[in-house]
């Protein structure tokens, strides 16, 4: 079952429970890749495959994660505590990402491989995220890559 299937299940599931803030989070995701699919000229009935529903998932986590700094920083805990909501319902469809621990090994392997120097830290880092797909955080490769120098 592919992953836009099971968050179509999930819209079911949210109007049967009336469960209100997931039900509106889920339809958000909807709205969001069936504009993905007419950018990709798939068309609106289109299916996206799982990595480019987990990239716009993780798109979307970011704005809600930004958000939440954002309200944080302006004393807005109410309009704070809605995007935490909306962010937990779609962290449910990201995969786990990878500890700094997991992440390490890799980057030494690339960093053997690229034969990199401190002046190639961003190449590196680009090399690392790109080799692990949305497995991990590019903040904690950037720290991993960073440590190895």
């Amino acid at each position: 079952m592919s992953l836009q299937t099971t968050i179509k299940d999930s819209i079911k599931d949210a109007m049967k429970n009336k469960d209100m803030a997931r039900l509106m989070t889920l339809r958000g995701i909807s709205s969001a890749m069936t504009n993905e699919a007419v950018n990709l000229g798939k068309g609106p009935q289109g299916e996206l495959s799982d990595e480019e529903v987990v990239a716009l998932i993780t798109r979307e986590a970011k704005r809600r994660k930004d958000s939440i700094s954002q309200y944080t920083e302006g004393g807005r805990e109410d309009l704070a505590a809605d995007e935490k909501a909306e962010l937990a319902v779609l962290e449910e469809f990201l995969p786990t990402m990878m500890t700094l621990d997991e992440i390490r090994p890799i980057a030494e392997a690339k960093k053997a491989e690229m034969g990199a120097d401190s002046s190639k830290i961003g190449q590196l880092v680009g090399a690392v995220m790109k080799d692990l797909k949305g497995k991990a955080n590019g903040d904690d490769v950037k720290a991993v890559v960073e440590s190895l120098f």
